[in-house]
């Protein structure tokens, strides 16, 4: 394989792997906290606390964006 190649397989692999994560964690999230709000609707403390480990899940997803433009810019 030629090193051209084999770079866009890595930056490939590494945006497949570091987006599927964040995306299943938003989800994850999402069903709990949904989940948590219908069987305790007084509860006021879940929906800031799903958004701020949202954004926690979704810094991951910013990560693997960076990684990846940083690898097809230097590589």
């Amino acid at each position: 394989m030629e090193p051209e190649v084999v770079k866009w397989l890595v930056i490939g692999l590494i945006g497949t792997l570091g987006f599927f994560g964040p995306a299943m964690a938003l989800g994850v999230i999402g069903f709990a906290g949904l989940t948590g709000m219908a069987r305790n609707p007084e509860a006021k403390q879940v929906m800031p606390a799903m958004i701020v480990i949202g954004a926690m899940a979704e810094a991951i997803g910013i990560y693997a964006l960076l990684v990846c433009i940083i690898l097809l810019m230097i590589a």
